[in-house]
Formats: structure tokens, sequence, C-alpha cells
């Protein structure tokens, strides 16, 4: 499998279909029978995918082509799947997610340290 990694937080539908070797009419398709695939859209209404989406189309392309499973019982598996919470995230996802449900705070406190420092320093000129 192509490592996605941290060198972007989201791709246009033209990228993941080159990444994923689908058309995009095949993707769109997708999004209107596996309630799990739903990728967000930017201002100009466009689909943009994440790597949590690319790797949830990885999967159902190897039900569907490689285990020659039909749609209802490739959705019946990524229900089973996602229900037993058994779904591998990798360390480098984990830790995209937790940049964005943590990212303000962290800049908030990252930039109180840093304001800490300088009025220490102020202090010693």
């Amino acid at each position: 499998m192509k490592d996605f990694g941290l060198k972007k937080l989201y791709y246009s539908i033209s990228e993941v279909s080159r990444l994923t070797g689908l058309e995009q009419y095949i993707l769109r398709y997708w999004e209107t029978e596996f309630e799990q695939l739903k990728p967000g859209k930017n201002r100009a209404g466009n689909r943009i995918y994440t790597n949590k989406d690319i790797k949830l189309i990885l999967q159902i392309k190897r039900l569907l082509r490689e285990e020659k499973y039909t749609i209802e019982g490739a959705k019946k598996i990524l229900e089973d799947f996602i229900s037993d919470s058994s779904m591998i995230i990798s360390n480098e996802e984990q830790k995209i997610e937790r940049q964005q449900i943590v990212g303000p705070r962290s800049v908030k406190k990252d930039l109180e340290d840093i304001k800490n420092v300088l009025v220490q320093l102020q202090g010693i000129l």
C-alpha cells in the first residue's frame, strides 16, 4: 500500500483517482453506496479526501476487486470491521488526527510558553 504520510492533509478527487487507480466516477459512486466514505468539500464545493478516506477507498477496492465481494457484502464487512473498532490506524494518521483535534490548544500553550520565556529574558535585561 502507498504511504500517504504527512505530505498533505487533503487530496483532490483527481489526485485520489491517480493514487488509487480508480476513475473519478467510481469514487463518486462509492460515496453513494458506502456511508463510511464521506469526503469533505472545500469552499468551491470540490471534494477533499483525507488519508483516512484514501485508506478506506483502498480497502473497498480490495474487497470488491481482489476478494470479489459484492457491494452489499463489502458494506457488511466494513460495518463489522468498524463496529469492532479493529481498524488499524497508522502512527502518522494518529498524529494528524491529534493535531486536528488538539491543534489550537497546543499552539496556544506553545505561545504562552514563549511569552513566559520572553518575559524572563526582559527581566534579565
